[in-house]
This record gives C-alpha cells, sequence and structure tokens, in this order.
C-alpha cells in the first residue's frame, strides 16, 4: 500500500465514497466547437484485466491498455506547464528540462494556435513575473462557486492509488548524477526556452487555476513539465487535485519526466522509472496522451544515453504475454539497462496495434502475437523494421504471427512470415498436456552457434506447453535447443531455440513461451541472453544490491 498523507488527508478521503475506491472516471467532453475544429486525443489508461487473466506474473492485478479518442473543444481546454524551472539542484535534472523545452514550446505554440489556455506554472517563481500581463489574468479570475476547499494544498494520494504499489523510490531526492547534487532552490523564473505570451496565464495557485479553468468553461486539463512522480501529481494544479475533483486531467506522457535516482529500488534505468510512473497514472489517476495529437509530429524522447530499446509487440490472448513479458522484461532486462516499451494489441480491436510506430526508433523488435491482421500502416512499420536488418526476437507463437484466413479491409497480413525471417516451417503442435523434454542441440547445429545464449541453460529441463512441429528448418538457421515427447509413438523431435542469419540481422526464435515456461529459470536465462546477442552488445548492469521487495511510499 501507498505511504505519506496528503496534507488534507481527510478531504482526501471524505471523497472515497464518491469514487469507490477507482480511478476518476473522465468527464464527458463539451460537444460544442465553437473554436473551430475539435482537438483529437487518443488517451490511453490502463484497466484491470477480466478475471480470467488471473495476476500478473509480479503479483500485482492484471491491466490491460485500452486508448479511447477523445474530441474536445479547444477553447475548454488548457495546458498546465508545471515546474519547469531555469535551474534545478540536481545537474540531470536541469539537463533534461533544457532538452524537453524546445520540445514542449512548439507543442504549445501549436495548441495556443488552435484556442487552448496555455497557463504556466513554475512553482515559487511567479513574482518574477508579478507585471506581467499573462500574471494579472490569473490573479483577476473571479471565484469559482464550486472553488474545493482543500483545492491549494498539496496531495500525496487519491484512494485509487490504495490498490497499487508506488512504483519507484525516491532517495537522494531522486537525482542519480555522481557525486550526488548538492540541494538547495536555486530556481528562479521559468526555462527561457518556453515562451510566455501576453494571452498566456501564469500562476502557481491551486485556487487561482481553478478560477481560471472555471471562468472560461474549461472542462478539460493537459498536465506537462516535471517531475511527474512529484509535482505533476501532487502540486494544488496536478493530476491528482483536478482529477478528484472531477476535472478532466490528462498527462502528456512524452514531455515530462521524473525524479529517481536508477540506483534505488525498483533498480532500472531513470527512463524506465518515468514509464513505470505513468503506467502508475493511467492505472489509478487518469489518462495520458502524446504531444502528436497536438503537433502531428513524433512523440518527443529524450537521447537514450546508449541504452539500447526493445520494443515488444504483443497480440496473443492465448498464452498471457501481455503479462508475462512486461514482468520479464521489468526483472530481467531493465536492471541491464535495456529501455522496453510495449505495444498491445487493443482488446476490443485485436488487429490494431496503437503505438507500433515507436519500432521507427527502437533496435530490437520482440514479438508475441498469434494470427493478427495490423492495419496496412502498423504491418507496413513492421516490415520497415526488419528490411533495415534490425535484430528480432520471437517467442510461441510468433511463427504465425501474421497468418490469418480473414483479413478486414484496411488490414495486412504475412503468411510468410515464418520462413522469411524466423527461418522456421510451423506445421501445427502435438497434443496439449504432452510436455516436451528440452535438451541442447549445439552439437547438431549449422554455422556459427552463438553459445553464449545457452550460458547459464541447465539441460535438460521440462517445456510447460504443447510442442511445435517446426521442422525442417531453413539452412540459414542453427539449432541451439531441441524438444522431445519421450514414449509418445507417431512424435519425432522438433527444434525449438534456434538463431537465423537473414543478411546482417540477428534472428532469434524459441517455441516455448507457455505462461509456465516464465516460472522456470532456464527459460528466463534462455530469453535474456538471446535479447543480449540479438542486440548485439552486454549492457552495463545496475547495481542491485538493495532490497527490491521494499514498497517505498510517494513523497516531494
Amino acid at each position: 500500500m501507498i505511504g505519506a498523507s496528503c496534507p488534507r488527508l481527510l478531504s482526501c478521503l471524505a471523497l472515497a465514497g464518491l469514487i469507490a475506491g477507482l480511478a476518476p472516471a473522465i468527464p464527458p467532453a463539451r460537444s460544442d466547437t465553437t473554436a473551430g475544429e475539435p482537438l483529437v486525443l487518443h488517451a490511453r489508461s490502463r484497466v484491470a484485466a477480466p478475471a480470467a487473466a488471473a495476476r500478473s506474473q509480479d503479483g500485482g492485478p492484471g491491466f490491460v491498455v485500452r486508448e479511447e479518442v477523445l474530441k474536445v473543444d479547444p477553447s475548454h481546454t488548457a495546458i498546465i506547464i508545471c515546474d519547469m524551472w531555469d535551474k534545478h539542484w540536481c545537474r540531470g535534472a536541469t539537463r533534461r528540462v533544457g532538452e524537453l523545452a524546445p520540445a514542449m514550446n512548439r507543442t504549445i505554440a501549436a495548441a495556443r494556435a488552435r484556442g487552448v489556455l496555455i497557463v504556466h506554472a513554475p512553482s515559487s517563481c511567479v513574482d518574477a513575473y508579478k507585471d506581467h500581463p499573462a500574471r494579472r489574468r490569473a490573479q483577476s479570475a473571479p471565484r469559482a462557486a464550486n472553488l474545493p476547499g482543500d483545492i491549494q494544498g498539496w496531495c500525496d494520494r487519491i484512494p485509487a492509488e490504495e490498490k497499487g504499489v508506488y512504483p519507484v523510490d525516491q532517495k537522494d531526492g531522486g537525482c542519480d548524477d555522481i557525486p550526488a547534487c548538492p540541494q538547495g532552490s536555486p530556481w528562479r523564473r521559468q526555462v527561457a526556452g518556453i515562451e510566455i505570451r501576453d494571452e498566456d496565464a501564469i500562476s502557481d495557485s491551486g485556487v487561482e487555476i481553478w478560477n481560471l479553468l472555471e471562468s472560461r468553461g474549461i472542462d478539460t486539463a493537459l498536465l506537462m513539465g516535471v517531475h511527474t512522480n512529484m509535482c505533476v501529481l501532487g502540486r494544488p494544479f496536478g493530476l491528482r487535485q483536478l482529477a478528484r475533483h472531477g476535472r478532466r486531467a490528462i498527462l502528456v506522457r512524452d514531455l515530462t519526466d521524473t525524479m529517481y535516482n536508477s540506483r534505488s529500488w525498483p533498480h532500472v534505468s531513470h527512463f524506465q522509472g518515468t514509464q513505470r510512473i505513468v503506467e502508475h497514472i493511467e492505472k489509478y489517476v487518469g489518462p495520458t496522451i502524446v504531444s502528436t495529437d497536438l503537433t502531428g509530429e513524433p512523440p518527443f524522447r529524450f537521447r537514450p544515453n546508449g541504452e539500447p530499446r526493445a520494443v515488444f509487440v504483443i497480440g496473443d490472448d492465448e498464452y498471457r504475454t501481455a503479462e508475462t513479458l512486461p514482468a520479464f522484461a521489468r526483472k530481467e532486462l531493465e536492471p541491464l539497462g535495456v529501455r522496453c516499451d510495449f505495444v498491445v494489441a487493443d482488446p476490443g480491436s485485436p488487429n490494431d496495434f496503437p503505438g507500433i510506430e515507436a519500432l521507427d526508433s527502437a533496435e530490437l523488435l520482440v514479438l508475441s502475437a498469434r494470427r493478427r491482421a495490423p492495419a496496412e500502416k502498423e504491418m507496413a512499420a513492421i516490415r520497415r523494421f526488419i528490411a533495415a536488418g534490425k535484430p528480432v526476437v520471437g517467442i510461441r507463437t510468433a511463427c504465425h504471427a501474421f497468418d490469418v484466413r480473414n483479413v478486414p479491409p484496411g488490414h495486412a497480413v504475412w503468411r510468410t512470415f515464418d520462413p522469411d525471417v524466423l527461418g522456421g516451417h510451423y506445421a501445427g503442435h502435438y497434443g496439449n498436456g504432452l510436455k516436451p523434454a528440452i535438451t541442447s542441440a549445439v552439437a547438431m547445429a549449422s554455422g556459427i552457434v552463438p553459445v553464449e545464449i545457452l550460458d547459464g541453460v541447465t539441460v535438460p529441463f521440462t517445456g510447460q506447453g504443447s510442442l511445435y512441429k517446426t521442422a525442417p528448418l531453413a539452412g540459414s538457421t542453427a539449432t541451439l535447443l531441441m524438444g522431445e515427447l519421450k514414449d509418445q509413438r507417431g512424435t519425432s523431435p522438433q527444434p525449438v531455440a534456434w538463431i537465423n542469419r537473414k543478411g546482417s540481422a540477428r534472428i532469434f526464435y524459441t517455441s516455448l513461451g507457455h505462461p509456465g515456461d516464465f516460472e522456470r529459470p532456464e527459460f528466463r536465462t534462455l530469453l535474456r541472453n538471446a535479447v543480449i546477442w540479438a542486440l548485439d552488445r552486454q549492457p552495463a548492469p545496475r547495481d542491485v544490491t538493495a532490497s527490491a521487495s521494499a514498497s517505498p511510499a510517494p513523497g516531494r
């Protein structure tokens, strides 16, 4: 459970009955569009998976990603820019604000041109703008009849968050610089890279901002700025306060950053810490969007600092890889510095993979899909990635990922993906319930065998799913593991893990990937090694000496 308390905790909990312990509902958008064409926002949230999905691999409740298209009137919409200060006590935080500011300014300019109100909220620095027209605009807004009594206070949690564990620790203030930065309050105004126009507003007051939004009939607030796990969530004008008081509050998830020390729990990269906070918000606080909805440009991304990026494309309703793969990545890959993003097929529209354009800036595709026909643009992104000679790791049903008989209009198939990319020859499987014995096949492999993929993989072990019929493989492959149903008449040994050399690309495939396989250390080691081999580099391991079982509380 989440520790810490809200300064007005009694007021926070008094509303628990109204929201019934759930994430705040999104009020309907206004239907009028007097300011011109509506903004089209692709709002992403995470909802509890059906009971059949049970619990996710890491012990928490299972969630699925859901996207809702919202059409909102720009004249009833505001952007609130949180704490984009000119200088932070943490050098890394100052550096990332400087990197973020130009992209944020472009987004703000595009929104302002559409009629969106821009609210600059550099906390504790508004006196620097005491004579600015934008500052006077916020101060002069009439007092709202529905002004919440506790809107001026910080809120560390809302009741919905009690269902989860806060996903990152914030030791040392969240600064991951070495040596540690001396703390203080060096900020004096908003960073110069973000333009403040006379028609904007400036305030760090929950009362003033609420009055301003209410006086203009603004029902949708888009939050951007820093830091997600602290001020963006907790300020009087932050996500929690606005959402719990009925305002539609949406995080612009690519225009934000965290204060997270990657040497602290859960020992993931800085940017994975941000991703974990975003997921927490989508589960318990409110939806998120990317700046693309406002600019039409690709989402902003921080420079990766040498960390390889893997995109997991998941469309499988049989083996629950939407749960097992993220849990695997969090435990086995993120501590090694691999950035992992997840593109999960829409449960309500299983042939659609929102966010698959992330492949364009990825180093690795990890594929777990079963008989899906992505939209033509989505399939083009997959083909483009593979044509570029980039590596692929496929598990289980990836061998028939895009082999579909009935193709919806505007969608595409790739029925020969297995021989074309993986070098396989999938022809069904032996009976369910027959668990194969898995043994090494390195001695019978052809070509150059990357034996490092088998480092730490103790054989024999037992596969937990049915044995796929995969032979014969292409001549460009090298088999690593074989599976056999001993004493079963009419069966023959089958390759269960191999590599394929497609030009310069590194391709790995395994027919393992049943939920039970993820419980076996042999399979997890195999898959982790395969990812590192496919990336053709060994990321530097993180410091994982501290306990990963802690459940730290949020703080400022």
